[in-house]
C-alpha cells in the first residue's frame, strides 16, 4: 500500500508565491569571488572537463551553495539564483561560472547519447512530433510538467526571446502524497514500471524503451520519473509493455493537477538567473515562447544534470551509470545562437 512520503518537502501554490522566499540574490562579495574563480580555474586548463570543485574555489559562496543543496534536497526543492554579471562576461565565463558552481553542488552526469554534460535548452530545429525530439530541442512551444535524468536539474539563461517562456516548477511530493490520500489505487498503479520511449538515443541493437515507475520509496524518501510524453510515446513499439487503464487514468490526473496552478510557480528567467531543481521533488515545464532571429533575440538556456552527494542511497535505475553508452564521451556543447 502506497504511504505518505516527505510531508516536510510538499508545498503548493500559495506557499511559494513570494519570489523572495526562493530568489538567492548573489552580492558585490561572491560576484568578485566568481570572477576570481574563474581566472583560477583558465589557469587549470581551457578545457573544461579538466575543472572540479577544487579547481573553483569559492571559500564564501562556497558556503551557501551547499545550504542551498540542502534545501533542494530535504526542503523546497529549488531555487533561482540571480546576479551573473551578463552584461560584461562573455557565454565562456557564463558558462565556465555555471559550470563552477555546479561543482560546488554534485558531479555532472550525461544529459543524451552524444555525452553533452554542459547541454542547451533552444530551438534546434526539431519538430514536435519528431520521435527522436527531446524538449531541450524544441523551440517555440510549451512543455508540460515533466523530470529529467539525474538528482539535480540545473538551467541558465544566457538570452531570453522575444517574448514568453517563462519557466514553471511543480511540487510532485505534493502531488504524490495528494493521490495517495484520495486514490490509493492509482497511487499503487505508479508504483509499478511503466515504460518510456527512449527517443531513438538507445545503444545499437537495444530497445527503443525501457521501464520505470514513476513513483519509488527508497529509505523513506520519495523518487519520482514522470515524463508523460515519453510514456505515450512508448506505445509506438510494438514490443513495448502496454499502459493499463488504470495507468492512463493515474498519469492523466497527474497531468490535471500538475497543469492546474495548484502546485506550481512560474518565474520569468532573466540574461544570468540560474535555476537548480531537486529532480525527485519538483517537476519543471515551460510557457510558449517566441524568438525573433533577425533581431538577435533567442531564447537559450544551458543545462547541467548533477549527482548530489547529499543523497546517501537512490534506486538502482537512478544511479549516474557510467558504463552507459550516454556516458563513453565528455562533451561540453557550445551552440551559438547569436550566428
Amino acid at each position: 500500500m502506497a504511504s505518505i512520503l516527505e510531508p516536510n518537502c510538499e508545498w503548493r501554490a500559495g506557499d511559494v508565491a513570494d519570489p523572495g522566499a526562493w530568489t538567492e540574490v548573489l552580492s558585490a562579495t561572491e560576484v568578485a569571488e566568481l570572477d576570481a574563480a574563474i581566472a583560477h580555474a583558465r589557469d587549470v586548463s581551457e578545457d573544461f572537463l579538466d575543472i572540479g570543485k577544487a579547481d573553483f574555489p569559492l571559500p564564501t559562496l562556497g558556503a551557501r551553495l551547499q545550504k542551498i543543496e540542502g534545501e533542494l534536497m530535504n526542503g523546497r526543492g529549488f531555487v533561482l539564483l540571480r546576479g551573473l554579471p551578463r552584461e560584461r562576461w562573455s557565454n565562456d565565463e557564463m558558462c565556465l561560472a555555471y559550470w563552477g558552481i555546479g561543482a560546488h553542488l554534485g558531479k555532472p552526469w550525461p544529459q543524451n547519447h552524444y555525452g553533452h554534460l554542459l547541454g542547451d535548452v533552444t530551438d534546434q530545429g526539431k519538430a514536435p512530433g519528431d520521435p527522436t525530439a527531446r524538449g531541450n530541442e524544441l523551440g517555440q512551444i510549451g512543455l508540460e510538467f515533466h523530470c529529467d535524468g539525474s538528482d539535480l536539474v540545473g538551467l541558465m539563461c544566457l538570452a531570453g526571446g522575444a517574448s514568453g517562456g517563462a519557466s514553471a516548477v511543480c511540487n510532485s511530493v505534493a502531488l504524490h502524497n495528494d493521490l495517495v490520500r484520495e486514490r490509493p489505487d492509482l497511487a499503487e498503479e505508479l508504483y509499478k514500471p511503466q515504460p518510456y520511449d527512449m527517443r531513438g538515443e538507445q545503444a545499437p541493437g537495444a530497445k527503443g524503451w525501457y521501464e520505470v515507475p514513476v513513483f519509488t520509496e527508497c529509505g523513506g524518501r520519495l523518487f519520482v520519473r514522470l515524463i508523460g510524453a515519453y510514456i505515450r510515446a512508448s506505445q509506438r513499439h510494438p514490443d513495448a509493455p502496454r499502459l493499463t487503464d488504470k495507468a492512463i487514468e493515474a498519469l492523466d490526473w497527474m497531468h490535471d493537477r500538475a497543469e492546474s496552478g495548484a502546485y506550481s510557480v512560474f518565474m520569468d528567467f532573466r540574461p544570468g538567473d540560474m535555476q537548480f531543481i531537486n529532480n525527485y521533488h519538483v517537476l519543471h515545464g515551460r510557457a510558449p515562447y517566441t524568438d525573433d532571429r533577425a533581431a538577435g533575440r533567442v531564447r537559450h538556456l544551458k543545462r547541467l544534470w548533477l549527482e548530489t552527494e547529499v543523497l546517501e542511497d537512490r534506486p538502482r535505475y537512478f544511479r549516474n551509470n557510467i558504463s552507459s553508452h550516454w556516458a563513453r564521451q565528455k562533451v561540453i556543447s557550445r551552440l551559438d545562437m547569436t550566428q
